[in-house]
């Protein structure tokens, strides 16, 4: 450690930088420098960087540095060598490969060319493409990695060489005409493109890959919490229909809690075509067991099973609608061990309707059962970093299912263990008291659930809810530490207890005048707590997920051919990406609205428009009926 090397590391801002510092004195594997220093001509190396003699002959200097014993046996050779030595210096300088990474980051090229150009694929438009690297998009690096791994394109970095080896021969040609100069250049050309060109490619790829994993992980954990935020359709009846060809679709009724009633599977669809004898069963399931909303999964043939539902409806006297609901992941749940567990006695095929149905009924209870990787709202997940990607949707999910907060007498035990200070196990354990022991009349109760101790309790007991219970403020999110300073702030606003299950709305006028520092300093707490306690009682039993706008319900199937260009339409947004947004407007595949037609003005980023389950008016701008595609524009509406 040299004042020099401890000054740069404390100057520098990066790890990049770091690494570079470190460098010289990483331990390498044997290099065409290591041998020539291990042949003795580290001298030679140093006498011609240092460019000091000016007159006589080159082989004056090189011939005692040959010995045929090392293996030097030409004057070449021993050139050559202290070339290699030279070479190695200059690139393993971190002021030089700062400047030349700067360089190629500012002025660079990424390029992307076809390995076969007659081989289609979905790569084409990066069969010749080129864009700078400081402003290439992230998805695009993803597209092109993905396109190179499997082995469409050929990616590289085209760096302005010129520029750079002019620098570098600027720093380390000295002035005056020595006879070891042009070695000097000589060795800085082989040092660039031999040693720091490949090196430096290599650092941008990955520095690029690197932020676009970063914004892709980022995309995706916004767009999971928006989905798992989707306002719950409470207090319904639904039936769950799972579409399918051959093997037919999948029915399933739950009642207003997501009890299953019952299931069959019926054949509307090709080849058995079924039509007129699949409405009969279900216009009897329907009548026999109240059903209010029909949700439709969106995988294959889903538009097919949306138009025989929406004939059916329509045949009908009472006003019923459907919805289309994502089915991403629930092939995966219906074949876990967490479904078997939970319908031992049911098909595997028929506990996809039935998490369809429970999805409407209540998308975050339902959605944490399954692996957040696969409920559909990401773009390029697999090309990411795993764990870092799990770490993220991970915290997510944690952070959705505690600021909703969870019915501690109906939720399942994949959805508590995502409570704070509550594990798998205990999480179990809560399950099996409150089968052995009926619902939980207070949140004092889960001291006596196994494995859950005093410190867990202090973590869960403010997001777990009980309503209809022996203390009304069971069922709201202030925490039982805070109950004591509750009732004296009821006490001093005049109300004896929480009985209103609708909230104490006046207490905003009970408070005016009233000084939050001498409220909270009367009841011991800070004003944050006090604020959360106010909010808290003016709602108890509030679900955040309730203020936002409800899913569009349909009664009619619109088809592609239905529609025209400059026809408005009301749609959902199914999905956010970097270069916009994907919309549900009713037909089979969901329109794009790129990022350019989401607003009048420039959007940096499509998220700070819209989110998953928006709902958004859209118009058409283009139909493309060979390939099924539309493009919306959110513009002038």
């Amino acid at each position: 450690m040299t004042e020099e090397i401890e000054q740069k590391i404390k100057k520098a801002v990066t790890l990049q930088e770091i690494e570079d510092i470190y460098r010289p004195f990483r331990p390498k594997r044997r290099t065409r420098a290591t041998i020539a220093k291990e042949k003795g001509l580290e001298p030679l190396a140093n006498i011609i960087m240092e460019q000091k003699i000016v007159d006589g002959q080159i082989e004056t200097i090189v011939e005692p540095f040959i010995n045929p014993e090392l293996d030097v046996n030409t004057m070449e050779d021993a050139i050559n060598g202290a070339m290699d030595i030279i070479a190695e210096l200059v690139s393993d300088n971190s002021d030089y490969r700062k400047v030349v990474r700067d360089i190629t980051l500012n002025d660079g090229l990424i390029i992307s060319k076809a390995t076969d150009p007659e081989n289609k694929s979905v790569y084409e438009m990066y069969y010749d493409y080129k864009e700078r690297v400081k402003t290439v998009l992230e998805h695009r690096i993803l597209a092109m990695n993905r396109g190179e791994k499997e082995e469409f394109l050929k990616v590289k970095i085209d760096i302005v060489e010129d520029k750079i080896i002019s620098y570098l021969r600027g720093r380390l040609v000295k002035a005056g005409n020595t006879i070891t100069s042009p070695y000097v250049v000589l060795a800085i050309d082989d040092a660039y493109k031999r040693l720091i060109s490949p090196s430096i490619e290599r650092e941008i790829r990955s520095l690029l890959t690197e932020k676009a994993e970063e914004k892709a992980i980022k995309v995706f954990g916004e767009n999971l919490k928006k989905l798992l935020l989707q306002p719950p359709i409470k207090g319904k009846v639904v039936m769950g229909f799972d579409p399918a060809y051959r093997t037919g679709c999948k029915i399933a009724i739950v009642d207003e809690t997501g009890k299953l009633l019952d299931t069959t599977t019926i054949y509307p669809t090709a080849p058995q075509n079924d039509v007129e004898g699949s409405k009969k069963v279900l216009k009897a399931m329907i009548g026999k067991y109240g059903v209010e909303i029909i949700a439709i999964g969106n995988g294959t043939a889903s538009r097919e099973s949306e138009t025989f539902v929406a004939e059916m409806l329509n045949e009908m006297d009472q006003k019923i609608f459907y919805m289309i609901v994502s089915e991403a992941g629930a092939s995966v749940y219906s074949a876990s061990e967490l479904a078997s567990k939970e319908y031992p006695d049911i098909n595997v095929s028929l506990r996809g309707a039935i998490s369809i149905a429970r999805r409407l009924q209540d998308p975050l209870a339902e959605l944490v059962k399954i692996d957040p990787k696969h409920v559909g709202v990401g773009q390029y997940q697999h090309d990411v970093n795993q764990k870092r990607l799990d770490e993220t949707l991970k915290g997510v999910v944690e952070d959705c299912v505690n600021s909703v907060g969870v019915d501690l007498n109906t939720a399942s035990a994949s959805l508590l263990q995502y409570i704070s200070g509550i594990s798998k196990s205990v999480a179990d354990n809560i399950v099996k008291y409150r089968e052995e022991n009926g619902k939980f009349e207070s949140r004092k109760q889960l001291n006596d659930v196994k494995r859950l101790g005093p410190s867990s309790f202090v973590q869960c007991a403010g997001f777990l809810r009980i309503s209809d219970g022996d203390e009304p403020l069971d069922n709201t999110g202030v925490h039982p530490e805070s109950y004591k300073a509750a009732k004296s702030l009821l006490k001093t606003l005049g109300y004896d207890s929480l009985l209103d299950k609708d909230g104490i709305r006046a207490i905003d006028e009970k408070l005016k005048g009233i000084s939050e520092e001498k409220i909270a300093e009367d009841l011991g707490v800070g004003i944050p707590t006090l604020r959360d306690i106010i909010k808290e009682l003016k709602k108890p039993g509030r679900d955040p997920r309730e203020e936002l706008p409800k899913p569009i319900f349909r009664t009619d199937v619109l088809k592609l051919e239905d529609l025209k260009v400059d026809m408005v339409l009301t749609g959902t947004v199914r999905n956010v990406i970097d270069f916009g947004a994907f919309v549900d407007i009713g037909i089979k595949n969901d329109g794009l609205v790129h990022i350019s037609e989401l607003s009048d003005k420039f959007v940096k980023n499509p998220m700070d428009v819209v989110s998953i389950g928006d709902i958004v008016q859209v118009k058409v701008i283009g139909i493309d009926h060979n390939k099924g595609k539309v493009a919306l524009s959110m513009k002038g509406i």
